[in-house]
C-alpha cells in the first residue's frame, strides 16, 4: 500500500496574511476555529470542516490576536486600531470595546471565562474582570519591548507573556508580581499551552522548546531546519507540528525527536499552527492569506475527508477525496 499524501482543506476568505488562530474546546455543538488576519476581519468556522460561520466586523486595523471562551459563546480580538474587542460569538455582535495605548497583539480568556488578558505594543499586560468590565484592568509592567503573546496558565493564576525584548515572563495574577523570567538569544515568537496545561511550547529561532509548567524547567528542545514561528503539541503528546519561514509544515515525534514528515502546503511563511481539541487535525495560517486544515492520520475518514477504496489495476489502495479548494467564505450570515 502506498502511503497517502496530505491533502489539506484550504479555507479561503481572508485577503491578507493569517497571523493567529485558536480552536475552542469541544462543546455540545462540536468545536470551533477562530482566525486573525491583517485584513482586520476575524472569522469563525466549524472546527472539524473549516466551514465558515461568520465574520466579526468592526476593527479598523489588522487583527493580531484571537481567542474563544471555553463555551464558545464569546470571542475576543486584539488589533492595530489600539483596542481589544469582546464579541457575542453566536450573533457576531460587538459586546465591549477595550481601548489601549497601542496595538493589541494578543488576547486570552481565563479557564473559567471570568477574565481576559491582553498583551500590547505598549509593553503592558492588562487583565480585565469580565463581570465588572467597566472597572480598570489590572496592569502588569516589566517588559522592555512589545508583547507578542499572552496566556493564562495554572488555572488562570499564572500569566505567561512572550516579548520582543527576548524574554518570556511569568506573573502571579493575585500578587501582580513577576515570578520568573526566561532570557533568549532571539525573540520568542509564540507560545502555546498543552491541552492538559502542563507543558508550554516556546518557539525561538530554529528551536521548539517544551517547558514544564510546574517546575518551570525545560524538559525537551528540538532544532528545526528553519526559523520556526509557531508550534503545537498533539493532545496526547505523541507528536508536535511546527511551521515557519520556509513555507513548510514539520511533524516530529515528541518522545524521540525524529522528524516524521515535512511538506510544503503554503505559499508564504507559516505564522500559526494549532491542533484541534480531538487531535484529529491541525490548522495552519500563513502569509499567503489562507488557513488550511491537515489530517493528523492521513487517509482516515473524518470531517470532509473520505477514504475511498479502489480496485483499479488489481490493487486496493485507499484514496483521499475532499473538496481540495474548500472555499467556504462565500456564505452569508
Amino acid at each position: 500500500m502506498t502511503s497517502l499524501k496530505q491533502t489539506p482543506l484550504t479555507c479561503s476568505g481572508h485577503t491578507r496574511p493569517v497571523v493567529h488562530l485558536q480552536f475552542s474546546p469541544i462543546t455540545s455543538n462540536g468545536f470551533f476555529l477562530i482566525s486573525a488576519s491583517k485584513d482586520g476581519k476575524p472569522m469563525l468556522r466549524k472546527g472539524d470542516t473549516g466551514d465558515w460561520i461568520g465574520t466579526f466586523e468592526g476593527h479598523k486595523g489588522a487583527v493580531w490576536g484571537v481567542a474563544l471562551s471555553g463555551d464558545s459563546v464569546r470571542a475576543a480580538t486584539g488589533a492595530a486600531d489600539f483596542c481589544a474587542k469582546i464579541w457575542d460569538a453566536v450573533s457576531g455582535q460587538e459586546l465591549h470595546n477595550l481601548s489601549h495605548a497601542h496595538i493589541v497583539k494578543s488576547v486570552d480568556f481565563s479557564s473559567d471565562d471570568n477574565y481576559l488578558v491582553t498583551g500590547s505594543n505598549d509593553k503592558l499586560l492588562r487583565v480585565y474582570d469580565l463581570n465588572q468590565i467597566d472597572s480598570d484592568p489590572i496592569v502588569f509592567s516589566g517588559h522592555t519591548s512589545s508583547i507578542r503573546h499572552v496566556l493564562f496558565a495554572n488555572d488562570s493564576q499564572t500569566l505567561v507573556s512572550a516579548s520582543e525584548d527576548k524574554t518570556i515572563r511569568f506573573w502571579d495574577k493575585d500578587s501582580k508580581q513577576e515570578i520568573k523570567k526566561l532570557d533568549f538569544n532571539t525573540i520568542p515568537y509564540s507560545i502555546e499551552l498543552s491541552r492538559d496545561s502542563k507543558l508550554l511550547s516556546i518557539c525561538h529561532g530554529n528551536y521548539v522548546m517544551f517547558l514544564d509548567m510546574e517546575s518551570m524547567e525545560t524538559v525537551k528542545e528540538f532544532k528545526i531546519p528553519t526559523q520556526v514561528l509557531s508550534a503545537t503539541l498533539h493532545p496526547d503528546k505523541s507528536v508536535f507540528v511546527c511551521g515557519g519561514e520556509d513555507f513548510k509544515m514539520y511533524k516530529y515525534d515528541y518522545n524521540n525527536g525524529n522528524e516524521i514528515e515535512s511538506f510544503k502546503g503554503h505559499f508564504g511563511g507559516v505564522h500559526c499552527v494549532r491542533f484541534s481539541p480531538d487531535g484529529e487535525l491541525y490548522a495552519s495560517g500563513s502569509e499567503d492569506g489562507t488557513l488550511r486544515l491537515w489530517q493528523t492520520t492521513v487517509g482516515k475518514t473524518y470531517g470532509l475527508w473520505k477514504c475511498i477504496n479502489t480496485e483499479d489495476n488489481d490493487s486496493s489502495e485507499p484514496q483521499l477525496s475532499n473538496n481540495e479548494n474548500h472555499n467556504n467564505s462565500n456564505n452569508s450570515k
